[in-house]
């Protein structure tokens, strides 16, 4: 039996002429936001101030995480326009600071890491002073896509960690925990870009699981942590095993501290993305 959601985890429908403005710009650009595909709470906020994170590279996923709302199928072919029209996008919206994130492409050599790049060119061709953050996959580890985002130089770099490794290969059977871990460390470790990584509670971990995972975090160089309440986007996904209260996220926040994690956000309908600019 599925859980109730709990009040606090609830959001209002929130219809304005800014949020349809920002849903015509993108859909005049053919562009595609996780803030769709992935069902986020914090969708109409971000709307409301003229904000998305964008989903290149397709709306098909090679991976079949079991917690995530994106379909898995067999991915479309990149569009070469895609860079230019998320620039524009960016200009038209007139944002300051700009989310991308991406599917997993693992049917590419390069993981789609190019194609990330492009989209840093493009954004910083038409708009100099924008700062971007982008959120990619793993690229299974493999260094010399690493080094192609290092070269396009986002401001921030975010790859999430997701899960606690106890429950990682239940979450994330094709993704591997210290792979992750890898990534970070790579890009802390060779570039002066900010990292940051997030995960999702509610899957069966534990304080002390939790605990660990920031840990090693901290330990792979990371900068910036998010951590928010799972939220079962349908039956057919993980149950939820528990909904955390404010005051265990509370709690949470002095753990962070603790370990030394000192650029953090910490909530119930926390997500990856959600303000991602008030942590830089």
């Amino acid at each position: 039996m599925q859980k109730r959601l709990p009040d606090f985890l609830k959001r209002p429908i929130i219809d304005t002429d800014k949020t349809r403005t920002v849903r015509r710009i993108l859909k005049t650009k053919c562009l595609n936001t996780v803030c769709e595909n992935a069902r986020c709470p914090n969708k109409n906020e971000c709307y409301t101030k003229n904000t998305a994170t964008f989903l290149i590279m397709g709306n098909n996923c090679t991976r079949n995480c079991r917690y995530c709302n994106i379909t898995c199928s067999r991915p479309e072919p990149l569009d070469v326009n895609e860079p230019l029209h998320v620039a524009e996008a960016v200009r038209d919206l007139g944002l300051k600071y700009a989310v991308i994130t991406s599917v997993t492409r693992d049917d590419l050599p390069d993981g789609g890491a190019e194609h990330f790049a492009n989209c840093i060119y493009k954004i910083r061709e038409f708009c100099e002073d924008v700062k971007i953050e982008i959120l990619t996959p793993d690229f299974k580890g493999n260094k010399d896509s690493l080094d192609v985002i290092i070269k396009a130089h986002p401001n921030v770099f975010n790859h999430n960690i997701e899960t606690v490794k106890d429950i990682f290969k239940t979450a994330r059977p094709q993704g591997d925990y210290n792979c992750s871990l890898r990534v970070l460390k790579y890009i802390k470790d060779n570039s002066d870009i900010l990292t940051k990584s997030g995960l999702m509670i509610g899957l069966g971990e534990t304080f002390e699981d939790i605990e660990q995972t920031f840990v090693d975090l901290k330990n792979a160089g990371c900068d910036i942590l998010t951590v928010g309440q799972y939220i079962q986007p349908s039956k057919a996904h993980l149950e939820v095993s528990k909904y955390y209260t404010p005051d265990e996220y509370d709690k949470l926040k002095q753990l962070a501290e603790k370990i030394g994690i000192k650029h953090y956000q910490i909530g119930p309908l926390v997500r990856s993305s959600y303000r991602a600019s008030e942590l830089v």
